[in-house]
């Protein structure tokens, strides 16, 4: 039987005090308790409901979000109900302690006695994830899904259980922590990012407000089973060992990285747990999932997706083309011993194609020999060089999946991107594997350096000894077995991984030869991702004496002597090494200024290439043409463009990045009045819009995103890119910035490209970033320059500069400010990073101080 029960405090932001009701029922023991419940409600309309359970030391209060989206939505009739533990949140106090096994045993006592029938999705958090599963291995006829928020089944092996809950469960220090004060449930409060708003943590202090009410808390954290001998170990192991019986059963990982409870070990033993459930890691999150993130909102995507068919293929698909594996130059190349490989930075050295060959099936044997097995994920922290080139080919060639989270996103870019990518295998130099141990990223490491051996890993040479001889290599993978994880440059957020299949990797390469790199030509690779295809285009290469991790480090003098190592008639740079070049040109000697003749093909991409630095950089290889392909790390070329198009486009409202390449379709969803874009998307010139791009060479998904990827791809088989542009009657494309950046005024919507063009035709200003600033529909719009000379600090613009700014810009500008550089992302030093810039202004707007930009 169930009723009301006015148990609720008078006030709880959030909460509906219409959803709280009390259930009672016998339990297990035959004993009479009353559960307090949160329940949305039945309706005729309902397809399911939602099973909501909570961990240690919240209760309900946590789903009240998952509560008030269905509640409030027609378009979603679900029904919610959030299910407080006897003893937690405004149960009954039993004052009896009760397992693993009795929890579970007390949700099926609940969902009984409240009629619940299935669908059921379950949906835990915390140790309310192995209650939820516990129900669903015993209600697999009323099951419809499972999803999970940081928690966990098991405590891998050699991962110490949490600092948190040994501290807390110490035999002296259980009772004080957890019962006697509200220690343990403050400190978990203190886990959300960003803080709880005091009225918030006051709602989850609620129920607990004396020693009495807490007795379950530390019931809770003494039920942790940390050993076979635990009373409860055996009811988490039944658990454990049964979900791969729900293979079938869709299941979503929700989840929060910055969490000391439930960290990177316990999700890996989810996933391979639960290997077929969606994931999508919210960066910056932590413990409190539900209150850092949108939980409510994925779960209503995931539920809408639930019963959603999957759309057939379409009669005009085209078949897939013959795919031609990476690695089939080399191999094709195995008895020419011609350079293949010169490193400028060290003394030129030359690897040909026969000993690379020779020592990317050396490896790859040692690998597979020393346990690396297909499908393995393999992070690779070595600089552009020979050692790398074969590593990956290596990697490749026995089906590993490459993990590229290169130096240039920067220490904290790497950390994320590495636990996010959860290696089984890394592949470092020194520096990285010093770096793994400190920062204690995941998988078994080998050594690229002379000290790997004293850091514990088998080195390369190593690894090619062990391999040599032995051509008895695993069978080649399959064309659309993932083949790569590649990192984006984080510089419109954290870095996200997108994984590429064997096929898609090999369409990248022959989409590159399509600007001209084929089998003849001879490349400088003075942007890092570029030093790896070379070898798969068949080209001799050539890696200049520069800092990888510092694009701008290039010299004029560096590529002459590169470009002259393979007589090469290629170069690829970013614009920030192409900037350095010029401004070092007069540096060149006369045998150097001859190499650089020798170019015919200049290509510089990563970010808006200034037709003024094109036209410089060509007055130094005057017989190169200059191309500025535009494309992403999730598809890549996409367009392309030479110095002469650019010339012959003239101006225009944002950077005019080509047509797109044979094979590449470009498709606009066009912005509304509120900056969003539309659903579907037109081919035709119109409007400015979202750019979306269908290609062989696109990713196959984000990895570890998944409501980034649904996003995405929310149009099969297109991608949407995140940028707005538009395609002029020529069908040109013309790129305005990024969707994230664009300026919603009362006037209407502004792009900020068109706008920096026009201020960067002043001759004082070097760099211009538009922001907005103020709520959207409202925003101002704010101009920050970098100047020629530059200023020593941030501050306003002078009157004189700020009246010109205002004259070219043509959008009413609320401020000029100028400042001593632009921050820029790592990867690549060119793309301005608006989003910090548009915190800056808000805050010096708003009347904060100048400095700390």
């Amino acid at each position: 039987m169930s009723g009301r029960q006015e148990v609720l405090p008078p006030v709880l932001p959030g909460l509906d005090r219409a959803w709280s009701r009390s259930v009672t029922a016998l339990d297990s023991q035959g004993v009479e308790r009353t559960w307090h419940v949160l329940d949305t409600g039945s309706t005729p309309q309902q397809v399911g409901t939602l099973l909501c359970v909570h961990g240690n030391p919240t209760w309900s209060y946590l789903w009240r979000h998952l509560l008030a989206r269905f509640s409030q939505s027609d378009a979603l009739p679900w029904r919610v109900v959030a299910v407080d533990h006897l003893d937690m949140g405004f149960s009954e106090r039993t004052g009896t302690v009760r397992g693993l096994a009795q929890r579970i045993a007390d949700l099926g006592t609940v969902t009984d006695a409240l009629g619940l029938t299935g669908p059921v999705v379950t949906v835990g958090h915390d140790w309310g994830g192995s209650i939820s599963l516990g129900w669903a291995l015993r209600h697999r006829d009323q099951l419809r899904g499972m999803v999970l928020t940081n928690t966990a089944v098991h405590q891998p092996s050699g991962s110490p259980a949490p600092a948190l809950i040994r501290l807390a469960g110490l035999p002296g220090i259980l009772p004080a922590a957890t019962v006697w004060t509200p220690t343990f449930l403050q400190a978990t409060l203190a886990l959300a990012n960003p803080r709880l708003p005091e009225p918030v943590r006051d709602g989850y202090l609620a129920p607990y407000r004396t020693p009495d009410r807490r007795a379950a808390i530390g019931g809770f954290v003494a039920d942790i089973p940390l050993s076979p001998q635990h009373p409860s170990w055996s009811a988490l192991e039944d658990v454990a060992q049964h979900l791969d019986t729900l293979a079938e059963v869709p299941a979503l990982l929700l989840w929060g990285p910055r969490d000391p409870v439930f960290g990177d070990a316990h999700l890996r033993d989810l996933r391979a747990r639960l290997p077929h459930a969606r994931l999508h890691r919210f960066e910056g999150a932590g413990h409190l999932l539900a209150e850092d993130a949108d939980v409510a909102g994925a779960v209503s995507q995931w539920l809408t997706d639930l019963d959603r068919p999957t759309p057939a293929p379409t009669a005009t698909a085209e078949p897939a083309a013959a795919w031609r594996p990476l690695w089939a130059a080399l191999a094709e190349r195995s008895e020419n011993r011609s350079a293949a490989l010169v490193e400028l930075a060290h003394r030129g050295r030359q690897v040909s194609w026969s000993l690379l060959w020779r020592r990317i099936q050396e490896i790859a044997a040692g690998l597979s020999a020393s346990g690396v097995r297909r499908g393995d994920r393999v992070a690779l922290l070595v600089p552009p060089g020979a050692d790398l080139t074969a590593a990956v080919y290596a990697c490749l060639r026995i089906g590993a999946v490459i993990v590229v989270a290169d130096p240039g996103l920067g220490l904290a870019g790497m950390n994320r991107a590495l636990r996010s990518a959860a290696p089984a295998h890394l592949i470092a130099v020194d520096r990285g594997l010093a770096l793994a141990r400190a920062l204690r990223w995941p998988g078994r490491r080998f050594g690229a350096g002379p000290g790997a051996a004293v850091l514990g890993a088998l080195t390369l040479g190593r690894l090619a000894r062990l391999g040599a001889g032995n051509q008895d290599l695993p069978a080649a993978p399959d064309p659309d077995d993932d083949a790569a994880v590649l990192f984006t440059s984080g510089s419109t957020g954290p870095a996200k991984g997108a994984v590429y299949t064997h096929r898609q990797l090999a369409a990248m390469r022959d989409a590159l030869a399509e600007l001209g790199l084929g089998a003849d030509a001879r490349i400088v690779a003075a942007f890092a991702p570029f030093a790896l295809f070379g070898p798969a285009l068949g080209a001799a290469s050539a890696i200049p004496d520069m800092k990888a991790t510092a694009p701008r480090t290039l010299t004029a003098s560096a590529l002459a002597e590169a470009t002259a190592a393979v007589d090469a008639s290629a170069v690829f740079a970013s614009p920030a090494a192409l900037r350095n070049v010029v401004e070092t040109g007069d540096t060149l000697d006369a045998r150097q200024r001859t190499a650089l003749e020798g170019v015919t093909l200049l290509l510089s991409a990563g970010a808006p290439v200034p037709t003024a630095l094109l036209t410089r950089a060509q007055a130094l290889m005057p017989k190169a043409q200059p191309h500025t392909p535009y494309g992403m790390t999730e598809v890549l070329p996409v367009t392309d463009i030479t110095l002469d198009g650019i010339v012959d486009t003239g101006p225009g409202d944002g950077v005019c990045v080509g047509r797109p390449l044979p094979g590449v379709q470009v498709a606009i969803a066009a912005l509304d009045t509120t900056g969003t874009p539309a659903e579907q998307s037109d081919p035709a010139p119109g409007p400015t819009g979202e750019i979306m791009v269908r290609a062989a060479h696109a990713k196959d998904r984000y990895d570890a995103l998944w409501l980034t990827e649904r996003a995405s791809s929310r149009n099969p088989g297109w991608h949407r890119t995140g940028d707005v542009g538009y395609l002029d009657p020529d069908g040109q494309l013309w790129v305005q910035g990024r969707l994230a950046h664009v300026i919603v005024t009362s006037d209407g919507v502004l792009t900020p490209v068109g706008i920096e063009q026009r201020v960067e035709s002043l001759p004082q200003v070097v760099r211009a970033a538009v922001v907005g600033v103020g709520p959207r529909g409202l925003a101002q719009v704010v101009v920050i320059v970098e100047t020629l000379p530059p200023v020593r600090r941030a501050g306003l613009a002078s009157r004189e500069l700020a009246d010109a700014v205002r004259a070219v810009a043509a959008p009413p500008v609320a401020a000029v400010f100028v400042v001593p550089s632009m921050p820029t992302d790592i990867r690549h030093n060119s793309k301005i990073d608006r989003t910090r810039l548009s915190r800056w202004a808000e805050r010096v707007v708003a009347g904060g101080r100048l400095n700390g930009w």
